[in-house]
């Protein structure tokens, strides 16, 4: 197929990329680069079914002029994806994660083009169910970006509803691995891992008993592209995670081996923090027969050695 991924120099953007080009498929990529990086993809330079195409999706003309080309399908992982970030400015993310995505859902429209649209599982109302979250769960927009990506589900679905047009949303849990960034907000477990192999603590926000469901790269990028590709996922939403909850703690812990050096520091958000974070994706495993491969200690074990050859101060 001919398929157009949006935000496809981004972190998880770059492993769908990677999948999809490994599987045989045509692939452009569609980033602003405000969010990507050129690194992430720079290993697919050579590949003549590969595209980069620097662009905003806020840019209607700029969409317009890539629809152009034609795709079979298109995943929609562009965004803004920082919770502070849309604190101070939720205009910036309403802008990226509700007009830009209108903006892709009317050219799939116009052309008939299935779309994915990624969410997220900060959507979701706290909760202490031992069971897991499941896609019934009550959901929260406690910032701005889950409000966004909230309004970016509805859109998405009432185009299935509304004109038949094939789209499913899917909710990835905390998702970790190689060419994830650890400066900033949501690469918990790069950031611990960097601060690790330089020999500084590992700062906590909060208290630390907060919990995560961590969900490996490729694990995450397989059930994308099968949420993509077939056919009965079309007009669900869709969760994907490990099963498995750790708290910050425990993570910390994980990776340093040492109480000594893991600080707690005042939330930068508490009001937007969810306590617990545990996926329940028995949807995506019955319909799309998907289930995570990568445990935490073998993800954890990769990252490392990534981070590690690309050298702690890049």
């Amino acid at each position: 197929m001919n398929i157009l991924v949006t935000g496809g120099a981004g972190f998880i953007g770059r492993w769908v990329v990677k999948k999809l080009l490994l599987d045989g498929h045509r692939v452009a990529a569609l980033d602003d680069l405000s969010n990507g990086r050129l690194m992430n993809i720079e290993e697919f330079g050579d590949n003549p079914d590969f595209l980069f195409i620097e662009g905003d999706i806020k840019e209607r003309e700029v969409v317009g002029k890539v629809f152009a080309g034609g795709f079979d399908l298109v995943y929609h992982l562009a965004a803004s994806i920082n919770v502070q970030d849309s604190i101070d400015d939720p205009r910036t993310t309403y802008e990226n994660d509700v007009a830009g995505t209108f903006n892709v859902l009317e050219e799939c429209r116009q052309q008939g083009i299935k779309m994915l649209f990624m969410s997220t599982c900060m959507v979701y109302e706290r909760s202490l169910d031992e069971a897991g979250i499941s896609e019934v769960h009550p959901v929260k927009p406690a910032s701005p970006y889950a409000a966004s990506k909230l309004a970016g589900e509805a859109l998405t679905l009432s185009y299935y509803y509304a004109y038949g047009l094939p789209t499913v949303v899917v909710r990835p849990f905390n998702t970790y691995g190689p060419f994830q960034k650890s400066s900033g907000e949501g690469g918990v477990v790069a950031i611990f891992i960097r601060r690790n192999l330089r020999g500084e603590d590992l700062n906590i926000y909060g208290d630390g008993t907060q919990t995560r469901d961590l969900l490996y790269a490729e694990d995450c990028a397989d059930f994308v592209i099968k949420a993509g590709t077939d056919s009965r996922a079309d007009g669900q939403l869709l969760n994907a995670g490990l099963g498995k909850d750790v708290s910050i703690n425990e993570l910390a812990y994980i990776i340093c081996k040492d109480k000594n050096r893991i600080k707690h520091v005042p939330h930068i958000h508490p009001q937007s923090e969810i306590q617990k974070l545990l996926c329940n994706y028995d949807k995506a495993r019955s319909l799309l027969s998907w289930q995570p491969r990568i445990s935490l200690e073998e993800g954890i074990a990769r990252t490392s050695e990534w981070i590690a050859v690309q050298g702690v101060n890049r």
